[in-house]
């Protein structure tokens, strides 16, 4: 029910900000945006992609705490909790960014980090996760998530995830346009040039959701070499070792966070997770070219 209403307020939220956009830009700037043109037709594209991406960014901590139901730490109530704040804080020195709040959440063995800014951010773990790791192991996941935020892995998804959200808006028009029959007056049918675009739409949106999961697999790769960097190999190596043992469906976050937790399994062109015995090889390379003996 909760992401439900986050949904539509999401959709809502989106649907204002274009609006208010144009609006501001007719009223500050004087220029009335045709989407007839090519380039109010690439205005409105770049605004209608960025929009939904941006708000999700800086919602994004906020949702993840009330949908995962994250208890936010402030002032820890067992060793175990004091533990993980003072750990990922040491490791977010180490990595020299401003120190993240830290909550946990119950789950599936897993962890995430989000929020809208190195400086505004969250490290979470499951209390499920203090049930399979030891100490090492679970300060190797405070590390692989510690670097999504040095590496501000969430504003580049947010870039990348908008730019090719205007692209499918933009070409799927354009060729939406050229495909639809004309009246008299050289202007496509209205009924025709909807239907062919949201047809290409969702063509587009498959490449796309292609692309920006191989960059997400790409950042986790980055972030592995980032734990090994700032807390050695040994703890991220055995609790990717430990977690690809587990049957995928008890690890799995919510869809909404997948790109954001330590592990994540689909089809590999469509996972945001690279598989873990690939993750783990290349632990062992970068370890390996740090004088590590793996």
């Amino acid at each position: 029910m909760f992401s439900f209403l986050m949904l539509i307020i999401m959709n809502i939220a989106v649907m204002a900000s274009i609006y208010l956009s144009l609006f501001l830009i007719e009223l500050i700037f004087g220029v009335r945006i045709d989407p007839q043109s090519v380039t109010g037709l690439a205005i409105i594209a770049v605004i209608i992609g960025f929009s939904g991406s941006i708000i999700s960014l800086l919602m994004s901590k906020w949702m993840a705490i009330k949908s995962m139901g994250v208890r936010v730490i402030e002032t820890p109530q067992s060793e175990a909790e004091r533990w993980l704040v003072e750990t990922t804080h040491k490791l977010a020195d180490a990595a020299g960014i401003p120190r993240p709040e830290v909550g946990i959440f119950d789950g599936p063995p897993n962890a995430f980090a989000t929020g809208p800014s190195k400086s505004n951010s969250l490290v979470a773990v499951s209390t499920s996760l203090f049930d399979l790791m030891d100490t090492k192991e679970i300060e190797g996941v405070l590390a692989h998530e510690i670097n999504h935020i040095k590496n501000g892995d969430m504003i580049t998804m947010t870039l990348v995830q908008g730019v090719l959200n205007s692209l499918v808006f933009f070409v799927s028009r354009i060729i939406a346009n050229i495909l639809a029959p004309k009246d008299d007056n050289g202007n496509p049918n209205p009924f025709a040039y909807m239907a062919i675009s949201f047809v290409l739409e969702l063509v587009l949106s498959v490449f796309a959701s292609m692309i920006a999961m191989w960059f997400s697999r790409y950042r986790e790769y980055k972030a592995d070499a980032g734990a090994v960097k700032i807390d050695g190999p040994y703890g991220i190596y055995y609790a990717l070792a430990k977690l690809g043992q587990i049957p995928k469906d008890q690890v799995a976050l919510p869809q909404e966070m997948k790109a954001f937790g330590i592990v994540g399994f689909f089809s590999e062109l469509f996972s945001s997770h690279p598989p873990i015995p690939k993750r783990l090889e290349n632990i062992k390379k970068v370890a390996r070219e740090l004088g590590y003996n793996v």
